[in-house]
């Protein structure tokens, strides 16, 4: 497949909170893909969301007929969160690569079966963790790995929201709570800076708000040996979203992320990101500064157009089967599910 050819993807599921935002940017990124059609057999589904814009005048499909089209070599699995993982595996199975959205399950075996049966038929199985994609981010990730900030010994992140009975009721079907559902972005970063932890404890709570049992206040402590990473997600936050942070420390800088997607009525504004620094990198000064970035220009624009490219074989996928297979295991370990290898 070429760089000229677009890349043909349907969808499978449209009960993912993500599904239908993630479906407008890929039929908005029309020089890269071309949608053929989306597949929701649950029929409460189709009618809570089948009339969204983002599936307006799409073909509606059954499973198989998507799966088993040869001219269709990709598949956006979107799904409730409890069927993520038996689709996506299906979808493998049947040579697709796969753009999978988060969680990957509640057991290490599940998701661990998806990347050994798309490692052995080399396919590609690109997570919907769109902070990813953020400039921010990535000037960060990468000031690391270069080591403008020295040895890191303190990573602290943030990733909140507030809820009410609604969600809560529907998150309670999870025993990892809103850790579960969130931390697997903040915790993907840790790992993309400093690699497997030594241990990780987990610390969820239950604040009892609206009489639930819900573990609604998230917490897990990475340990390594010279540095210590806090991770948070909590869904009882008042402006939580706005507070959504990440603070990387190192004995010659700091990087201070705060909020990771700033919004400005409902429109993405640029990432802000301040840095410390006690010698000069680079263009950048000693001292604290803010370093700028342009508008985003959303949430998956980047992302999308990255897995077209690896299926295109312009590039490599940048998150090797071993790293997402890590970070399905840490998921686990911080929200307290046992892991058995």
């Amino acid at each position: 497949m070429t760089y000229e050819q677009r890349v043909k993807i349907g969808q499978i599921g449209i009960g993912h909170n993500h599904g239908s935002e993630t479906m407008q940017t890929v039929r908005g990124c029309s020089d890269h893909f071309e949608v053929v059609g989306v597949v929701e057999p649950d029929p409460a589904w189709r009618d809570k969301r089948g009339g969204l814009a983002a599936y307006q005048d799409l073909p509606w499909l059954s499973e198989a007929e998507l799966l088993t089209r040869a001219d269709v070599p990709a598949v956006m699995v979107e799904t409730d969160v409890p069927d993520l993982c038996a689709t996506a595996l299906r979808c493998v199975q049947a040579g697709k690569h796969i753009q999978l959205d988060k969680p990957t399950g509640e057991t290490y075996g599940e998701f661990a079966q998806i990347i050994e049966e798309a490692r052995s038929r080399n396919l590609c199985v690109h997570m919907g963790y769109m902070f990813r994609n953020n400039p921010a981010i990535r000037f960060c990730i990468n000031a690391v790995r270069e080591g403008w900030l020295g040895e890191i010994f303190e990573i602290d992140a943030v990733m909140s929201r507030k809820d009410g009975p609604q969600y809560r009721e529907w998150l309670s079907g999870f025993a990892g709570g809103a850790l579960y559902i969130f931390g697997g972005h903040l915790i993907d970063l840790v790992l993309l800076m400093l690699g497997r932890p030594d241990k990780i404890t987990p610390y969820s709570k239950q604040t009892g708000t609206y009489g639930d049992t819900l573990c609604d206040n998230g917490m897990a402590v990475l340990e390594y040996r010279k540095a210590t990473a806090v991770i948070r997600a909590t869904v009882v936050e008042v402006e939580g979203f706005l507070r959504r942070q990440l603070v990387v420390c190192g004995t010659k800088g700091t990087i201070e992320i705060y909020p990771v997607e700033p919004f400005n009525q409902k429109h993405l504004m640029p990432p802000k990101l301040r840095m410390a620094l006690t010698e000069p990198v680079g263009r950048y000064k000693t001292g604290y500064q803010d370093v700028v970035f342009p508008r985003m220009p959303g949430r998956y624009e980047e992302q999308m157009v990255e897995f077209a490219d690896i299926i295109r074989g312009m590039r490599q996928n940048p998150y090797s089967y071993d790293h997402e297979l890590l970070l399905h295991e840490c998921v686990l370990r911080a929200c307290g599910y046992p892991v058995t290898l």
